[in-house]
């Protein structure tokens, strides 16, 4: 349950400093994203497949704009 809250968390967090346009903020939050993430698969909250793909969409939200 509190993996599942981190990693939402994160990337909910995440995607509103994008949103607002902070992108200094958001760079800085990347690493954390990818944590939470990485672990949420390794313990078995998510799939594997299901944490590289949200880690390659918060990637492309960065670099797009």
């Amino acid at each position: 349950m509190r993996q599942t809250r981190a990693y939402r968390e994160s990337v909910k967090e995440f995607k509103k400093l994008i949103k607002a346009g902070d992108f200094n903020s958001a760079k800085k939050l990347l690493p954390k994203v990818y944590k939470t993430l990485d672990k949420a698969a390794k313990t078995g909250v998510i799939k594997k497949n299901k944490a590289s793909r949200l880690k390659s969409r918060t990637s492309v939200l960065l670099a797009t704009k």
